[in-house]
């Protein structure tokens, strides 16, 4: 990297979003860089962490339904030239009240597309997951062929897969870039000098930082607490394949079986308050530990007193609505702003990378939802 390299396009940030759309560049047959401040899915990443469940049910968002789709094919078409496994085909369960409509539409939208789903009653839930307490759900709804990613893992893949294809990467952070209209180089810390046709912003938390005229009351950084208990010796239940990734909306918890020997994972999907990604402390709460605890005790008592063996504080970078963000700057004819993850977006990568590269290309309408002028100061929550 240095001043006497041109590219067609540098893209911002190693995250999912940015990874994937720098390997969809090469594959189109474009030149370009990826950058990132502190390395692919780090630990300060909304990228980073051990695991993201990759679900199909979207409720009627059958756009959302569709990239996850195409997503888990390109997942595994990355994995299968590598080593390791990153994706665990667990399984999604769907856990829902007898009044949760999200949950029936999402049925007509899996139906409509093609996924392979059962419903099951009850009694049927039951006999096939007793290890879990039900409280007020009377139905739930199986995605077979959907399960869990690796995260942080599958994104390195991803990045590795970029460079043997001829991406140049590099851990450097980028400044804000200046002027007006085109913009020919962005500038990093070190003084480097990147020169580029386009350049593409992923930045995931970071992106009202680095625009914060434009983004600082648009994007909402947000605390989020996830917690892994130790699972009784010898007790299988907990693990695949007695144990799929589940979700309860009503609830907005998550969770996922015990993968790799790290622990039972649970999480409150609802944002937390306002956060650095830079600088907030990555310690968990007491009082996010007591809601696990006892979301826990409710629903799986034969870990209510399991210990708690890891925790991690992450984030979500929402938007108003929980739309992605896929927009040019307003006042740059050749810069881009991709993100808005919003605590759902992981599984979606491989989709978005395509959906970078062919609105850059040309090849690919704008999917309005995502444009700029859609993205309110005030959080009015609607994707789940």
């Amino acid at each position: 990297m240095g001043t006497g390299n041109t590219y067609d396009v540098a893209v911002i940030g190693a995250g999912v979003f940015g990874a994937w759309t720098a390997y969809q560049l090469r594959r189109a047959g474009r030149s370009a860089v990826l950058l990132d401040a502190y390395g692919p899915a780090n630990a300060r990443a909304s990228s980073g962490g051990e695991s993201r469940l990759i679900r199909m049910g979207y409720g009627p968002d059958e756009l959302f339904t569709r990239w996850s789709v195409r997503s888990l094919e390109l997942w595994k078409e990355v994995f299968a030239r590598g080593r390791q496994p990153l994706f665990c085909p667990t399984g999604i369960l769907w856990i829902n009240n007898e009044e949760d409509v999200y949950a029936r539409v999402t049925r007509e939208t899996l139906k409509r597309v093609g996924v392979p789903h059962e419903i099951l009653t009850r009694a049927e839930l039951e006999r096939r997951w007793p290890q879990i307490a039900l409280g007020r759900a009377s139905w739930g709804l199986f995605e077979p062929n959907s399960g869990v990613l690796l995260a942080r893992r599958a994104v390195a893949a991803v990045v590795e897969a970029a460079v043997r294809q001829g991406v140049d990467y590099h851990v450097e952070a980028v400044l804000a870039p200046s002027g007006s209209r085109k913009v020919d180089c962005v500038q990093t810390l070190s003084g480097e000098m990147i020169r580029a046709g386009e350049f593409v912003f992923c930045c995931g938390p970071w992106l009202g930082k680095m625009f914060p005229e434009l983004l600082g009351d648009r994007i909402f950084v947000t605390r989020q607490e996830v917690f892994f208990f130790g699972v009784p010796a010898g007790d299988i239940r907990f693990a695949p394949p007695d144990m799929p990734g589940w979700l309860y909306i009503a609830d907005l918890f998550y969770g996922m079986p015990d993968l790799e020997s790290r622990g039972f994972k649970i999480a409150s999907d609802r944002h937390g308050e306002r956060f650095d990604p830079d600088t907030g402390a990555r310690t968990p709460t007491p009082e996010g530990l007591a809601v696990a605890r006892a979301y826990l005790v409710e629903h799986f008592p034969a870990l209510a007193d399991a210990p708690m063996v890891e925790a991690r504080v992450c984030q979500y970078e929402n938007t108003s609505n929980g739309d992605f963000l896929v927009d040019r700057h307003p006042d740059f004819d050749n810069v881009w702003l991709v993100g808005g993850g919003s605590g759902h977006g992981f599984k979606h990568g491989p989709a978005m990378g395509e959906y970078v590269v062919g609105r850059l290309t040309g090849s690919m309408a704008a999917e309005p939802r995502f444009a700029l002028h859609t993205k309110a100061t005030v959080q009015k929550r609607t994707v789940y």
